[in-house]
């Protein structure tokens, strides 16, 4: 007996989240940021506790620009 062989393709498995495809959710621009942050407050640290701290910081730094900018405008 002979069948037919099917032609439906199986769907594509994609091999990672990444999507170039004009989404883009600012994590990159963030990691950007936290490098930066990271280079000043290191850099500006005095010590090797100084250097710790100034990772954490780099961490959560934009907590720290929307404080200044609402402490700016008043709020």
């Amino acid at each position: 007996m002979v069948t037919k062989k099917s032609t439906k393709r199986a769907p594509k498995m994609k091999c990672c989240n990444w999507d170039f495809h004009g989404k883009c959710d600012g994590g990159f621009a963030y990691f950007l940021g936290f490098i930066g942050a990271a280079i000043y407050y290191v850099s500006n640290s005095i010590g090797v506790w100084g250097g710790v701290v100034g990772v954490l910081k780099a961490a959560v730094w934009p907590a720290f620009l929307i404080h200044a900018v609402l402490a700016f405008i008043g709020a």
